[in-house]
């Protein structure tokens, strides 16, 4: 296991309260007297989850934008947020960090409550990645929040959106893709930059599912998680994983490139499990709300990740997606 899922798997001890479900999921679900609580907490670190010179108005709005995800999984409606900020003796880039954090905060709806800020030392200030955090709190739906457990044998898999624009994005930052349109250069670093979770479509898909969860991994990791924590075994077709016009004219569509996308992150897409029975109401929400839901696999017997292409069984590839752990070097991919 990676020191993340070392590090996680020892806090499951003490993480006993129910609101905590095991630290199976990535928010807490604290019942209270008028319903339930949607908790979740994130957390952005330069060089890990964004680039030293992105702008701050991107970073403000991607810190927004992770824990928005979070409640979107849930079926949430946000409340508020608390922010967590470093500062680093650079006034303009704070500045330009709270406009942009405006600018988030009005789009999602949801207002900031609070939070603290903390200054670095000036001996390590210039040397030292900047460190930001931000706490959602959303409202519970009344048909109860979706976890990652859930899902059954004989489920269907869907994703919402399309997969690897901002793993793609990243890799144009960094200079692994060279030529490309100037069109599909910015829609695939926007995706990166400015990721677009959905919040009323995961409270829209919260009474259906039998599972959810938000891509932010890696849409293989986060589907073995979720197989994990159902005690099944989800099954994804790599054939099916939906690609974006702008992705295939970055990488194209060879089997190679469509594990390159499942194993990406950084996409914020949902990714739920849906009884057979509920396909019918699930293509007429696609219809009324004019949403790209893709069915990319199944569930079934069994324990942990399956994956296939073109009918065919493959083996899971050494790396399903981005996991923290202290030898890592470069930008989450």
């Amino acid at each position: 296991m990676s020191a993340e899922s070392n590090f996680i798997e020892g806090l499951r001890a003490i993480a006993t309260h129910p609101g905590a479900r095991g630290l199976n999921d990535d928010a807490a679900v604290l019942e209270v007297a008028q319903g339930a609580l949607v908790l979740t907490h994130d957390m952005l670190i330069e060089g890990v989850h964004y680039l030293p010179d992105d702008p701050p108005e991107t970073v403000a709005w991607k810190l927004v934008a992770v824990n928005m995800s979070d409640l979107a999984a849930k079926g949430a409606r946000p409340m508020g947020v608390l922010l967590g900020f470093t500062l680093m003796g650079d006034e303009a880039w704070d500045r330009n960090f709270t406009a942009g954090l405006k600018v988030a905060l009005d789009h999602f709806a949801v207002p900031l409550l609070g939070g603290d800020t903390v200054a670095m030392p000036p001996d390590t200030s210039g040397g030292a990645p900047r460190a930001l955090g931000l706490t959602a709190i959303g409202s519970a739906p009344s048909c109860g929040a979706p976890s990652r457990a859930g899902a059954k044998p004989g489920d269907l898999i869907f994703v919402s959106g399309s997969i690897g624009d901002a793993g793609a994005g990243l890799a144009l930052l960094q200079g692994e893709i060279e030529t490309i349109d100037a069109w599909a250069r910015a829609a695939l670093i926007d995706a990166y930059r400015r990721p677009a979770p959905d919040l009323a479509l995961g409270q829209a898909l919260a009474p259906m599912v039998s599972a959810m969860a938000d891509i932010s991994d890696g849409l293989l990791i986060d589907a073995d998680r979720m197989a994990r924590a159902s005690g099944c075994a989800i099954c994804i077709d790599l054939d099916a994983v939906p690609l974006s016009p702008a992705y295939v004219a970055a990488r194209g569509t060879a089997p190679a490139n469509h594990l390159t996308a499942a194993t990406a992150g950084d996409d914020y897409r949902l990714l739920f499990a849906l009884a057979p029975a509920k396909e019918v109401a699930l293509k007429a929400l696609a219809e009324a709300t004019g949403t790209t839901l893709t069915r990319v696999g199944q569930c079934e017997d069994g324990n942990g990740l399956k994956l296939r292409m073109e009918g065919r069984d493959m083996p899971l590839p050494e790396r399903l997606g981005h996991e923290h752990d202290a030898a890592q070097k470069s930008a989450r991919r």
